[in-house]
């Protein structure tokens, strides 16, 4: 009888192995999680540079754990019955003080940075006539430690960027987010309920920029800032699951002496008259308001004056936190290129070249460094 019975837990437990698998390569792949809003890891491509550095193989890791058979099922049980518990923490996310969720951030492998640094490094002498900033920025538990709840684990991202900004080669600029976000702390920099910063946050980020450029960058006054959504849930609050809170605001900051941009998405092979698509503020993924989200490659074209005129073309490599960033950008570069370079997979020493770049801006949050290895990417 004992025999018949564990034959029949061997059996359903390989039959259950069996129909995962069954359903993991007939079922249809998503790009997009609305549950975790964020993009999902796409089918890894097979090269000797990944398989040797070992990117393939973290890559496929990613799209199995990305799109394990009902997998938004599995994370809303987790999330209800950790919160049964009365957990602060639920799906990586913590609830903190003063209404603010924050990612859990660990201590990450020293040895993965060095090699992110190492790409950025390598391509950063390979162009030395090429001008180039690295602009990192915390994100919102690297600013905001003291509210966090009680004994919750974290490591210091001002540790983490000082690290990085001692190793990048010194002919290129590396900017601390830290520096120019630390004395406004104690304002609205950072969405409560998404992992990106604010308007204002992004607007901080371009004024650093600027001066480090020697712009004469606008004022907050030479803006007509208007609130586009005062219920923006965002990423944070999907994954955490978290209830009774406040939703965000949605700001843009509108130039009083405004021009137009044309917005070019290669993607798509479409051109947007606007740098904000207002539809996606009836959607869950609302911060995506700005620049219509994230698309692998984009240029953005602005007919500038002389007297506003800084310098005639810019390349961005980046991650989200850009998004907001870019619209003030183009009130100084006519021509800007956007590259994520973790859906981009063309070189970009050859589109550098194709394009006749000469500055190139790199802006990156400090969790999602150091945990993609796409910029490895760099040097392909």
């Amino acid at each position: 009888m004992e025999k018949n019975a564990e034959k029949l837990l061997v059996l359903g437990f390989v039959g259950t192995l069996f129909l995962f698998a069954f359903f993991f390569f007939i079922l249809p792949k998503e790009r997009f999680s609305n549950l975790e809003n964020r993009y999902l890891q796409s089918s890894p491509h097979l090269t000797w540079n990944n398989l040797l550095s070992k990117q393939y193989a973290e890559e496929t890791e990613n799209f199995v754990t990305d799109h394990f058979p009902f997998r938004d099922k599995w994370l809303f049980i987790k999330s209800a019955a950790e919160q049964s518990r009365l957990q602060q923490e639920n799906n990586g996310i913590y609830q903190g003080k003063d209404g603010f969720l924050f990612e859990k951030f660990l201590e990450p492998d020293y040895t993965k940075i060095q090699q992110y640094i190492d790409s950025v490094n390598k391509f950063a002498t390979n162009h030395p006539t090429v001008d180039m900033t690295f602009m990192l920025a915390p994100t919102s538990i690297g600013l905001y430690p003291d509210r966090l709840p009680w004994l919750a684990p974290s490591y210091s991202q001002q540790k983490v960027n000082e690290y990085i900004g001692e190793h990048m080669w010194k002919g290129l600029t590396f900017m601390n987010g830290f520096d120019f976000l630390g004395p406004h702390a104690s304002e609205s920099i950072y969405y409560r309920t998404d992992h990106h910063w604010t308007t204002y946050g992004a607007y901080l980020a371009y004024v650093a920029y600027a001066e480090q450029k020697k712009w004469d960058f606008l004022s907050k006054k030479d803006f007509l800032i208007q609130t586009v959504s005062n219920s923006f849930l965002g990423s944070y609050h999907t994954r955490g699951q978290f209830v009774g809170l406040s939703p965000d605001d949605i700001q843009v900051y509108i130039p009083r002496d405004s021009t137009s941009t044309n917005t070019y998405i290669a993607d798509t092979n479409q051109t947007m008259t606007s740098m904000y698509d207002k539809s996606f503020l009836a959607k869950k993924d609302q911060y995506s308001y700005f620049l219509g989200g994230v698309h692998a490659l984009m240029t953005l074209t602005t007919d500038l004056d002389l007297q506003q005129l800084e310098q005639e073309k810019l390349l961005v490599i980046k991650d989200s936190y850009a998004h907001n960033v870019i619209p003030f950008l183009t009130r100084h570069v006519p021509e800007i290129h956007v590259i994520d370079i973790r859906y981009y997979n063309g070189s970009i020493d050859e589109y550098m070249s194709d394009n006749d770049i000469k500055d190139v801006l790199f802006l990156f949050n400090t969790s999602t460094l150091v945990d993609e290895p796409s910029i490895l990417k760099l040097n392909n």
